[in-house]
């Protein structure tokens, strides 16, 4: 079993301070790093659908190839979205 050591009592603001600074800093960047996780996202659900009518359809790879580029465009409209509203 692992301990952990505690802080010494002149420690704890310090320690606290840090803790309420590191809290605000990913409070304020949720939005930035969320935009990151939607346009994978995005990429990844239309190019899986594209795939996905290729190999319904048999017109690879055309299909994946749009998908992939709508995904890619809804990525970044998504993106620049969510940075001009942080302004």
């Amino acid at each position: 079993m692992v301990t952990v050591p505690m802080p010494d009592d002149d420690q704890i603001p310090t320690l606290a301070r840090s803790l309420r600074q590191l809290q605000e800093i990913l409070r304020k960047s949720g939005p930035e790093m969320m935009a990151g996780y939607t346009m994978m996202a995005a990429i990844l659900v239309c190019g899986g659908i594209g795939y996905g009518l290729d190999l319904w359809l048999d017109t690879e790879p055309w299909l994946l190839t749009g998908g992939l580029l709508i995904g890619m465009v809804v990525g970044f409209v998504e993106l620049a979205r969510i940075v001009t509203r942080r302004k």
